[in-house]
């Protein structure tokens, strides 16, 4: 035997020495070796699986936790909440964005409807911190049963953390970070903050989020005033808020809604007495769907393109709150003025037949409905269908089950139309208007009769300004917003016609003309090779006229020559003070009658000029923008014309001053030459081609109409104290209006129902006379001053008291040599306003 093979425990040399620092001591090998001999037999196999868990689940977490987002950031959590545009006092006229949302704070959200989510989504709320094992226990076990993840144990708090930072997926990836996440947030967080921000950000369905939004949608009540039952019907519906949701699927809806009842009295929210009423209690939801307070499509839609436009598209879901500078009643009317208007051209015209014509043999009422729904809403236009013609009338289906009888008379109105010219067609008789399959507009009368009335063809606009700051108090840009998104008031460029002729009288008046000179009007000598023909719309010539009367009737050839004798340079930089640019001021004599591009508010801008005694001030209709904390982050502080030194009312006393130092705006003409003006155009009212306006009977309204070439655009134009109001009316194809649609009657027909309202209850306003304007008596034929009785007053300004006739004199003979034909004779013709 070998010396080796006797001493085979002895050790041939001393053990090592334990290392420093590995923490090794006498018998530590032994251990590790059990715990491998452990680990490797079958008695070990447990904690092995436990042992790669922990291991697996360390590796997780050293490799996730620093990918981790900071849940610090729950504190300054930003909600998205729509857009809100309100009138100047408050009310809704539009609302962007695709969540609604009312975040609350907890305090605002009553004990019974916190109880309703505790019941259905987490019980131990208030007990756990963050992670409720037995709800986990219960996810597992169900998972190790059927093999499919149908339960998550999710607590509130691991729903917030989820719906703030993670993916829906069901995954144990997803599930591992939602548990770390979760346990940060309870640490950085209170309970009744974990509370307030789930209960702030759960989906409702329906576009809504939150439960104060989900209150207002199913119930149109503020929180403090849900019962049980509402409480628990809200409660139920974020878990799946499709199948859920009590309006479209109501029976599904109220089964979980008994079922979170039951919760709530199993752990002790309600008693028995409560939970049997509510158990017994209907369901009563439905979509109360928050419509504008005040239609002003419009005006919401400007204000939507400006807080793109400064604060960039994702400012739509941050909660701003725009404030105008509309006035509701004001708003109402010009609607209203607006569509009463096109209504009536519509019908002066003739019934341009139905919007279409559908089959509908053998279609059920339901499958009428559907067609129906695919109708665009326009206010107070009902959308229907005739099912049936008579010798008596027409029946028309209006939906879900509503049926309506047009009598024979309530169709007698309706022709057709004869021509492109749009002017009055032949009347068809009775029923024979409409046919089975029509698709009509219906409207209620004032005497609620049903009527036919076809969505108008023809479009139109009105804007109302302060002539003091510029503030838009009204603005209509089409017949509804729903039916055209083109806003005609502000985007559209359209000639003015001769409602653009007062401004070159005002640069006459600057020039050294006054409202007595006499002007040619007659036939144009024109320089060069320019070949043009203008010609007066009544295709006669008066001769030598006044400066006022031209105005009065909108002479074409007089106010022609006028401008030929001021100046094309002259007068175009004497405009420009009105706010016009370049597109308004075409090179050319044409300028005078309005070929140039204006919109209704630009055209507004400048006879603000003349409203105000000179300033110009810009158009603004945003006055206030807050953001989604309240806080204003824009004020409008618009510079103002002088208030006290223009127009009078009642014991006011008005002056002209100088411009002080007061945030006033800048001065754009001689007050002297506003005050002519306004005298000028109150003529227009009183003996010109605006005389309808004096059905308003106030002596305080002045202004102008405006016709263009082949009468396709009709303005009028004028001004009070308080109003620039300026109404058009047109194609937008740039159709014909027809015969008899001028500016002095189609446009201002929209203009005088708007001020009639706008002026009720108002005082009539007296302007004085500025310093610098002396009262002159003037022969009107002559243009010179006179001392009889058949003179009339004019005030001139003081340097051109001695020059009445104006820079380029006209003169006439004498009332004993003057020749008496048939153009001295007679009075001013009949004349409509038209640009050539």
């Amino acid at each position: 035997m070998s010396k080796n093979a006797v001493n085979t425990n002895a050790p041939d040399r001393p053990p090592p020495e334990p290392v420093k620092g590995e923490g090794a001591r006498p018998g530590s090998r032994s251990v590790t070796r059990w715990f491998l001999h452990f680990v490797g037999s079958g008695l070990g196999a447990p904690l092995q699986v436990l042992t790669l868990g922990l291991a697996g689940a360390a590796i997780f977490v050293g490799v996730t936790l620093p990918d981790l987002p900071d849940v610090e950031t729950l504190r300054d959590v930003q909600f998205q909440q729509p857009l809100r545009v309100y009138s100047a006092d408050g009310l809704l006229i539009g609302e962007f964005g695709i969540e609604r949302r009312r975040p609350v704070s907890i305090r605002q959200i009553p004990p019974l409807v916190i109880q309703a989510f505790l019941a259905t989504e987490d019980s131990r709320f208030f007990e756990h911190r963050g992670i409720d094992t037995q709800g986990l226990g219960r996810a597992l076990l169900s998972y190790a049963t059927t093999g499919e993840k149908s339960q998550g144990g999710s607590t509130i708090s691991m729903q917030l953390t989820r719906n703030f930072f993670l993916s829906p997926e069901k995954t144990f990836q997803r599930k591992l970070a939602e548990v770390l996440l979760t346990l940060h947030v309870e640490q950085a967080l209170t309970k009744e903050e974990i509370l307030e921000l789930y209960l702030n950000q759960i989906f409702f369905g329906h576009r809504a989020y939150g439960i104060s939004a989900a209150a207002a949608l199913y119930y149109d009540k503020p929180l403090d005033q849900l019962t049980v039952a509402e409480a628990a019907m809200l409660a139920g519906i974020p878990k799946a808020p499709s199948a859920n949701n009590p309006i479209t699927n109501p029976a599904r809806a109220l089964e979980r809604r008994d079922y979170i009842l039951g919760r709530m009295l199993e752990l002790g929210y309600i008693d028995a007495g409560q939970h049997a009423t509510a158990i017994a209690t209907p369901d009563m939801a439905r979509a109360h769907w928050r419509l504008p307070d005040l239609e002003a499509g419009y005006v919401a839609e400007m204000a939507r393109a400006e807080i793109v436009r400064f604060y960039g598209e994702e400012a739509i879901s941050r909660g701003y709150r725009v404030t105008t500078t509309l006035e509701p009643r004001l708003q109402i009317a010009a609607q209203e003025a607006v569509r009463t208007a096109l209504r009536q051209y519509d019908r002066r015209h003739g019934y341009r037949g139905p919007e279409a014509t559908l089959d509908i043999a053998g279609l059920t009422e339901s499958e009428l409905d559907d067609a129906l729904d695919e109708v665009v809403r326009v206010p107070g236009l009902v959308a229907g269908l005739v099912t049936r013609v008579s010798s008596s009338g027409a029946e028309i289906y209006l939906g879900h089950g509503e049926r309506v009888e047009l009598p024979r008379t309530a169709l007698s109105w309706a022709r057709t139309q004869r021509n492109l010219a749009r002017w009055r067609g032949e009347r068809r008789r009775g029923p024979n208007a409409v046919a089975v399959g029509d698709l009509v507009r219906l409207r209620r009368s004032s005497k609620g009769d049903w009527v036919l009335t076809p969505i108008p063809a023809v479009s139109g606009a009105l804007v109302a300004l302060d002539p003091l700051d510029g503030g838009v108090r009204a603005l209509v840009g089409g017949y509804a917003f729903s039916d055209s998104k083109f806003n005609r008031a502000v985007d559209m460029r359209r000639q003015p016609g001769s409602s653009f002729k007062p401004f070159v009288y005002a640069a006459a008046l600057d020039k050294g003309w006054t409202p007595a000179s006499l002007l040619r009007d007659e036939a144009v000598k024109l320089k060069g090779s320019e070949r043009w023909n203008p010609k007066n719309a009544d295709h006669r010539e008066l001769g030598p006229i006044s400066l006022r009367r031209s105005l009065a009737l909108s002479r074409n050839l007089a106010s022609i020559n006028l401008l030929q004798s001021v100046g094309l340079e002259e007068a175009q930089n004497y405009i420009r003070r009105f706010g016009f640019d370049t597109p308004a001021l075409p090179l050319g004599l044409s300028m005078v009658l309005g070929t140039g591009e204006l919109s209704p508010v630009k055209l507004a801008e400048g006879y603000a000029v003349f409203a105000n005694g000179g300033y110009h001030v810009t158009p603004y209709f945003i006055q206030r923008i807050e953001d989604g904390d309240g806080q204003v982050v824009f004020e409008a502080k618009p510079a103002r014309a002088c208030t006290d030194c223009w127009y009078k009312t009642g014991e006011s006393s008005a002056t002209t001053r100088a411009l002080a130092s007061q945030g006033l705006a800048e001065p754009a003409i001689d007050p002297r030459t506003a005050y002519q003006m306004t005298s000028l155009l109150r003529e227009v009212v009183e003996r010109g081609t605006g005389t309808r306006a004096k059905k308003l009977n106030r002596p305080d309204i002045v202004g102008k109409t405006g016709t263009t070439n082949d009468i396709r655009d009709s303005w009028f134009a004028g001004y009070q104290a308080e109003f620039v109001t300026i109404a058009w009316m047109g194609f937008d194809d740039f159709g014909k209006l027809g015969r008899g649609e001028e500016g002095g009657r189609a446009a201002i027909g929209m203009w005088i129902d708007f001020m009639e309202e706008a002026l009720k209850g108002r005082p009539v306003a007296t302007l004085e006379p500025p310093s610098g304007l002396v009262e002159v008596r003037v022969d009107p034929a002559r243009g010179v001053e006179t001392k009889a009785k058949s003179g009339v007053v004019e005030f001139v300004q003081e340097e051109y008291r001695d020059a009445l006739l104006g820079p380029e004199p006209v003169k006439v003979a004498g009332p004993s040599t003057r020749k008496r034909g048939p153009s001295s004779q007679r009075s001013g013709p009949r004349v409509t306003d038209d640009l050539f």
